[in-house]
Parts: structure tokens; sequence; C-alpha cells
């Protein structure tokens, strides 16, 4: 059996202790409520604190847990009430739409597929949750990196690849395309990621009005456009699921 490695269990044991009782803790009680040599306990709380986990009151010194915490465990709970609230209404947008659904959020530099609905016909298909997509060419990442800073952060710093003659890699390019998916409320991809594949997506916000992933639909290009282009009703129909989730979110009204 793998022995656990000891650093990890006093971090862990570090951060369960700063998260119950007092909401603030010097150095010497966290030293010795864990058994640990000051010198140790501080090298564990300094990195803590370099990746965001552990904050110091720089007017006490004592230690406190961080905002990453906090983002992390939100977004947990995001993720899974994101796919609770959307499940009827990707449903029904796949019957309506009769292409693929797919719900998404920002995992390590690119989308995470965290629902996918099939197409409802009689066609073998698989299924894609767990599935990572790119940011920069998928209308799913395109959505989350117009409406979430960190996802945009992300996709400048990730290598933007040529999937096919029509992705959009050079930086100033792909922010105009950022731009315009802000002003019109969804984002399409349309034989950039895979050939004879179009996609469009809108974004779902919460009750803080903050982005939490985003929804939209894939099918072949022939019945996701007419005369090169998405087909209106599509795209109509990929923004009332989002808005609907959102609501559900308790975002309110778009």
């Amino acid at each position: 059996m793998a022995r656990n490695i000891q650093s990890l269990e006093r971090a862990a044991a570090m951060l369960r202790l700063l998260a119950g009782g007092e909401r603030q803790l010097g150095l010497s009680d966290i030293a010795s409520s864990l058994g640990l040599a000051k010198g140790t306990a501080h090298g564990i709380l300094r990195t803590l604190q370099q990746e965001g986990f552990v904050e110091q009151d720089t007017a006490s010194g004592r230690y406190q847990l961080g905002a990453e915490l906090l983002r992390l465990g939100t977004t947990y709970l995001d993720v899974h009430e994101l796919r609770a609230r959307a499940l009827v209404w990707t449903d029904d947008l796949a019957r309506s739409s009769g292409e693929s659904v797919y719900l998404g959020v920002l995992h390590q530099q690119g989308v995470l597929i965290v629902h996918h609905v099939f197409r409802p016909d009689d066609s073998r298909q698989v299924l894609e949750v767990g599935a990572m997509q790119p940011l920069h060419s998928t209308a799913l990442g395109k959505v989350l990196s117009a409406y979430d800073p960190v996802a945009h952060s992300e996709v400048l710093e990730a290598e933007r690849k040529a999937f096919t003659p029509r992705t959009i890699s050079e930086l100033d390019d792909f922010e105009g395309v950022l731009d315009l998916t802000r002003a019109r409320g969804y984002a399409d991809d349309v034989e950039e990621t895979w050939t004879g594949v179009a996609s469009v997506a809108a974004p779902i916000h919460n009750r803080r009005r903050m982005p939490v992933g985003a929804v939209g639909i894939t099918g072949a290009v022939e019945r996701v456009c007419k005369d090169g282009e998405l087909r209106p009703d599509l795209i109509a129909a990929v923004r009332d699921c989002a808005r609907a989730v959102s609501r559900d979110l308790g975002a309110g009204r778009f």
C-alpha cells in the first residue's frame, strides 16, 4: 500500500484547524495544536499562503483561511447545482433543436463537459461527459473566455492550436471574436474545431451574476447552418435555454 505524503497530511490538518474554532490563529497555536515544530508549521503555512489557501493578517500576524479555498468550494457547489438545474432545460433543448446538447465549465485551461444530452434520433453516439474541449476554438470555450476573467487569462496563456483552416489563433483576431461574443450574447464554432461540425453556445450565470458555465448544441454543418450562417432559431433556442438555467440558479432576468 502506498504511504501518504506527510507534508500534505499536515497541510490538510492545518486547513481543518483553521476552518474550526477561532477565526484566526497564531503560529504558536497552530504548531502546538498539531504537534509540529514552529519551523515546520511556518514552512507549510508559507506554502499555503503563496497558493492563496491561507491568509495572514498584517497587523496581528495571525492566520486564517484564504480566498482560494472559497473559490474552489464555490466552484464545486456551482458545478453540481448547475448540472442539476440544467437537466430539464437541456433535455428540452435537445428535443426542440434535434441536436446534441453540451454543458461545459472551465477546467485546467479547457472546457470540461459536465453534462451531455444525446441527439434525439437513433444514431449511435458516445457519451462525452468528462471530455475536455479547447477554449479558443469551440463555442463553449469562446463563451467562457468572453465572460469569465479567469478563462480569458488562461486562453491567452495557452497554445491556441489551429485544428482546421478556419481556427482563429491570432490574439488580436481572437479578442475581436470575444468582443463579438459579448455584444451578441452567444458564440459559434463553424468548422473551427472539427471539419463538418458546427456549434453555438451561450453563457450561464449564477445568483451572483457570475458566469458558471456555458450550454450549447453541436451538429453537422448542413443541419446547424443555413446558407453558410447559423440558423437563427437554433441561436434563439440556445440563448433561451441559458437564460432559463440562469434564472433557476437565481440570476434573474438577463
